[in-house]
């Protein structure tokens, strides 16, 4: 098995218009799914991310920090899974309640580095 982050994209604003209902339902979707999740042993982690946040760039001597985009785009969470390959985590990917509840969440599937092969430097876990 190998390693991925499903990185969950969505409009900052994209939950403003829905109902108490609307938000009860979407949790215990995300709850059913993180549960399908671990019952598959696929999952490794999974958070929700606070729209607060920094963005730091430049370097030292030179550091820059800014708000996140208030109306923009902005990460809402992440699950790091176990999938054969790419298409399976993809697979699992779609089965997430963004798609469900809303038009605007993206999904970014990114396989996980766990060594360098120029070096053979291993990351930790």
């Amino acid at each position: 098995m190998k390693e991925f982050m499903l990185l969950i994209r969505n409009n900052i604003d994209h939950q403003s218009a829905w109902s108490a209902k609307q938000h009860e339902d979407f949790l215990k979707k995300c709850e059913a799914y993180i549960g399908n999740l671990k019952k598959a042993g696929k999952l490794i982690a999974a958070q929700p991310l606070a729209k607060q946040g920094r963005i730091v760039s430049g370097s030292a001597g030179a550091w820059k920090e800014a708000g996140l985009n208030p109306t923009g785009e902005i990460q809402v969470g992440y699950y790091h899974i176990l999938a054969n390959d790419i298409d399976e985590a993809i697979r699992l990917a779609k089965g997430n309640p963004e798609f469900e509840f809303g038009t605007t969440a993206k999904i970014e599937v990114r396989p996980v580095k766990s060594e360098e092969e120029d070096t053979g430097f291993v990351y930790p876990k």
